[in-house]
């Protein structure tokens, strides 16, 4: 049997984004449907990019969730995992943009997080044996806001550690989830320190470490083998295997922001599926690889969809084709991440 190399587990949900810029929510007139959610939107742009990946999850047994397994299907993603609810829907994010393009959530105020199904995740139905034959398996944080699928992602991070699965976690703050913003610091801080990879935006960075410095991070922690730092448009740091250094933005025209981070994050997890983690012990080679995943993050901003932009591998390398050879390396920017 054939097990997926990366297991991404958590919230898959759909973005209904305002057609129209600048209105309050009562008078939107149309809306526009994109499939998401961080560890979704990682599996998939994995598989596009020739990397097998899974996905672990809960959604709803109602027609949003037979979409996103639909979905799942066409790109190639490995749905075992899934979990279906026969009661909570489908997690639906409403998402206003004002003219600046800057997202806001109106209906936040409006329901309890956890009537949906991405909070019921049940542990005695993870893919064990998946889990222990993949390479990484792939966390966020938000889900920790709800306990039965917090414990869940326990249970999947202690098979994973007994089975030498590497643990990669990206931050993913989320606050509006958590019945009490303070609560979410230390279920944070706690799976941080268990990661064996890891990637920030500058804000979480000093959220959780008080800098936004990869290497003095890494030396924060026992386990970790990668820091990874985004900062929208200026870039990104990293700290990889000992090598420590600096990408600025790459400098490209943004449609949609939402899912940059997450196209960065596979990216990264691609290349050191295909490279192996003896690459991270040429310097010159690890900068290869955040530059790689800068230009996925890059290209997915350019196109309107988390999921529907990801590019494929032919895409990737026609980007930096245009971009490397022209752009001397002092002015040259890299695209990490802009904050949804």
């Amino acid at each position: 049997m054939n097990y997926p190399r990366v297991l991404c587990v958590g919230e898959m949900l759909f973005d209904r984004i305002a057609d129209q810029l600048g209105r309050p929510l009562e008078e939107v007139e149309s809306w526009t449907n994109y499939p998401g959610g961080a560890p979704a939107n990682v599996a998939c742009a994995l598989v596009k990019l020739g990397t097998t990946a899974g996905f672990i999850g809960c959604i709803g047994q109602d027609e949003w969730g037979e979409q996103l397994v639909r979905l799942l299907e066409q790109v190639g993603v490995d749905r075992k995992g899934v979990q279906r609810h026969p009661k909570a829907p489908t997690r639906i994010v409403y998402v206003l943009r004002d003219r600046a393009g800057e997202c806001s959530f109106p209906t936040f105020d409006l329901y309890d997080t956890t009537e949906f199904a991405d909070a019921y995740l049940r542990p005695v139905r993870l893919p064990i044996q998946q889990i222990q034959k993949a390479d990484f398996l792939v966390l966020g944080t938000l889900e920790l806001a709800f306990p039965e699928t917090r414990a869940a992602i326990a249970k999947a991070v202690e098979i994973a550690e007994q089975s030498n699965t590497l643990i990669f976690v990206d931050v993913n703050r989320r606050d509006r989830f958590w019945p009490n913003q303070c609560q979410s610091f230390q279920p944070t801080r706690e799976l941080v320190e268990r990661a064996n990879f890891l990637k920030f935006t500058d804000e979480e960075a000093m959220w959780l470490f008080n800098t936004t410095d990869a290497g003095v991070i890494a030396k924060c922690l026992d386990r970790v083998r990668g820091v990874l730092v985004t900062a929208g448009e200026r870039g990104c740091s990293y700290w990889l295997a000992g090598h420590e250094g600096e990408l600025p933005g790459f400098s490209v025209p943004i449609e949609d922001a939402t899912g940059a981070g997450d196209g960065f994050s596979a990216g990264i997890l691609h290349q050191l599926c295909q490279r192996g983690l003896d690459s991270l012990n040429n310097a010159d080679t690890v900068r290869e690889i955040v530059t790689y995943a800068s230009a996925v993050g890059a290209i997915t901003v350019t196109k309107p969809g988390a999921i529907a932009a990801q590019p494929s591998p032919s895409e990737v390398d026609e980007f930096l084709k245009t971009w490397l050879p022209r752009t001397a390396p002092h002015s040259r920017r890299f695209f990490s991440e802009t904050n949804r």
